[in-house]
């Protein structure tokens, strides 16, 4: 079967990478003395629907909706990101089992942006069946809420739950048989594993909890991880040294928000060829990707203005940006 050709949604693209943030537009932000200042340069530069009273959650999540919306207008089967929101439909499923075990009434738990509609999960949870699930994601939630109910463990939930999304995302990204998201995949399911290895480094977690916890990946050996994990911090920092993820082991022994800077960062770095190639999905995967980092970083330096950081701590955590 004939790969899509996208020559014309990239030409469109390209168009809309002019619109896109990059270190000027990012220094221009940085430049405003207070957050309402921000707030009113980012409305002057499109963002937001221009209501005065439009706060800047709603904005930001405005530009995402925005951004997937300009992406339907362009691809006919746009099952192709669905990688991109396995993360939000696990959240759901997460979110529908701890609300049926413990009800909150909480509308504002749930993500509107995925595959599978929330009110599907609801129901799923409500009535104790899940046969209307994939089949990864049914069993993961089997045994999320069969765990959740006989032991009331939310951290074990959470794990079988996480782990079964991180599984879908490889595997998704693998059968795309696009470059880019199988990358986009492997980096997602590898950083996750690292950043769950640290917190349960931290917290003194055994090395059973550890295994069960970490997704099985191609650029990591998990049981390697996990082994250093249970020893030290340190043996952990130099396990992570010896693979590809030698940037993230520095970055660790910094702080926890420069790892996390560390792994957008190679995610931009590694989308910015796509550049330059005109008919592939790949254009399309990383302007997508590069929007949600703009997003990020946006709310980073609102977040930052905000609470009166100064302008070298906001720095320090802003992202590269892909234009």
């Amino acid at each position: 079967m004939a790969k899509p050709d996208y020559i014309y949604a990239v030409a469109r693209i390209r168009a809309k990478e002019l619109l896109c943030f990059g270190s000027p537009a990012m220094e221009q932000l940085m430049a405003c003395k207070t957050y309402e200042e921000c707030l009113r340069m980012l409305n002057e530069k499109g963002w937001g629907n221009g209501s005065a009273g439009q706060t800047p959650e709603s904005l930001l999540d405005g530009e995402r909706n925005k951004t997937w919306e300009q992406l339907r207008e362009l691809v006919e089967d746009m099952s192709v990101f669905d990688v991109f929101l396995y993360a939000n439909d696990y959240h759901n499923l997460k979110a529908a089992i701890k609300e049926n075990y413990a009800p909150s009434h909480g509308a504002d738990i749930y993500s509107s942006n995925g595959t599978i509609d929330p009110a599907v999960f609801r129901q799923a949870a409500d009535e104790h069946d899940f046969s209307v699930l994939p089949a990864g994601m049914r069993d993961a939630a089997e045994e999320a809420m069969s765990v959740l109910r006989e032991t009331g463990d939310g951290q074990l939930c959470d794990i079988i739950i996480d782990k079964a999304a991180l599984n879908a995302i490889l595997q998704a990204g693998k059968a795309s048989g696009d470059p880019l998201l199988a990358f986009y995949a492997e980096h997602t399911v590898a950083t996750a594993n690292i950043k769950t290895a640290v917190r349960c480094q931290k917290t003194g977690k055994s090395l059973a909890f550890i295994q069960r916890a970490l997704a099985e990946c191609d650029t990591l050996d998990v049981s390697l991880l996990a082994q250093t994990a249970v020893e030290s911090f340190e043996a952990m920092i130099e396990y992570l040294g010896r693979t590809c993820y030698s940037g993230a082991a520095e970055a660790l022994t910094q702080s926890a928000s420069a790892f996390e800077r560390w792994c957008d960062n190679r995610l931009i770095e590694k989308i910015r060829p796509q550049k330059y190639e005109t008919s592939t999905i790949g254009p399309l995967a990383a302007w997508l990707l590069a929007r949600e980092n703009e997003i990020k970083t946006v709310r980073i330096l609102l977040s930052g203005k905000r609470n009166g950081l100064s302008d070298d701590a906001i720095r320090e955590r802003l992202r590269e940006m892909y234009v």
